[in-house]
C-alpha cells in the first residue's frame, strides 16, 4: 500500500469480471490535513491509487498506470461524512494490459466514474 493507513478494506467480493470493494476511509490520516484543513476531502489521486491496489491485489500483478480516460469526479468524499465507500471495479486483460471500469459511490451518490488502462510489468 502506497498510502499506508488511508483505508481498510473491509468486504472483496470478486465474481469475475466484475470486483466489489467495501472501504473505510481513516479521516484522520495525515492526507487530510492538507486536503483540506477542517473540510477533508479525498483526493482524487488517492482514489486512483486504491483502484490500481485493489486490482493488483485480485490479479496478483504489479501494475503501472499507462491511461486514464473519461475521469469523472461527480461528487466529493468527505471521509468524516461518509467513511465507507463502494468500489465496483470490471476487468478486462488483453496481452501485457489490465483495463478496469471503475464507479466508486457511497449511500446513493456516485463520487468517482474512471476507466484506466494498467500495464502489467510483473
Amino acid at each position: 500500500m502506497l498510502i499506508e493507513g488511508l483505508y481498510t478494506i473491509l468486504d472483496l467480493e470478486e465474481n469475475s469480471p466484475e470486483i466489489k470493494a467495501k472501504v473505510k476511509i481513516h479521516g484522520s490520516h495525515e492526507v487530510f490535513k492538507g486536503h483540506f484543513p477542517g473540510n477533508p476531502i479525498m483526493p482524487g489521486v488517492c482514489m486512483i491509487q486504491m483502484i490500481k491496489e485493489i486490482t493488483e491485489q485480485v490479479t496478483g500483478k504489479e501494475l503501472f498506470l499507462a491511461v486514464a480516460t473519461n475521469v469523472k469526479f461527480m461528487a466529493k468524499i468527505n471521509p468524516e461524512e461518509n467513511e465507507i465507500i463502494d468500489l465496483v471495479l470490471t476487468l478486462s486483460e488483453e496481452n501485457d494490459q489490465i483495463k478496469v471500469k471503475n464507479i466508486t459511490s457511497y449511500d446513493q451518490t456516485v463520487a468517482l466514474k474512471l476507466s484506466t488502462t494498467f500495464k502489467i510489468v510483473a
